[in-house]
């Protein structure tokens, strides 16, 4: 009988996704920077929000973005969905490029293959197209799929946002 209603419980509430945490917001910044500045805080204009939703092709409810700067050089750490929960990603931006991807925070079941070395060394040295898309194609990982669209997504946008914030420079 307990067995029976364990499976009937488990049916109507499936169990919480795991939550791994690979990396701190704070060490991701001070490895990145070599040291941890104030955060500064970006806010959207209707145009940088429209071009996010663009980007993300979904309703983006923020006004404001925090990120970390020194000199030319910005972090910023967001969050996507991949297939069912957010994906916490640190981004390391440097003359128009990207220094460093790095996957902080993995709360899905499956498909944290993104989170290695030879996955996110793809985006190294990625820049923006005029259009907003990467200046390169990423390699996809089976099982993986909406994983490697979050990460592309957020890194275009890091991108994008970093121009922003060197064009108030």
């Amino acid at each position: 009988m307990k067995k029976l209603l364990f499976i009937c419980l488990s049916l109507l509430f499936p169990l919480a996704q795991a939550e791994t945490v690979y990396q701190s917001n704070d060490a991701f910044i001070t490895a990145s920077l070599g040291s941890l500045p104030k955060a500064q805080v970006l806010w959207l204009n209707d145009t940088q929000k429209a071009d996010i939703e663009s980007i993300l092709a979904h309703k983006f409810n923020k006004l404001r973005l925090r990120y970390w700067r020194d000199g030319a050089q910005t972090v910023w750490i967001m969050d996507e969905i991949g297939k069912e929960s957010p994906i916490t990603v640190g981004i390391h931006v440097s003359g128009s490029k990207i220094i460093k991807t790095q996957v902080l925070v993995y709360r899905e079941s499956r498909g944290d293959e993104v989170r290695h070395d030879f996955f996110t060394d793809q985006f190294k040295s990625a820049t923006l197209t005029p259009s907003l898309e990467l200046d390169r194609s990423i390699d996809g990982i089976t099982g993986a799929t909406l994983s490697v669209k979050a990460l592309t997504k957020l890194s275009r946008i890091a991108l994008y946002l970093d121009s922003a914030v060197q064009k108030q420079l």
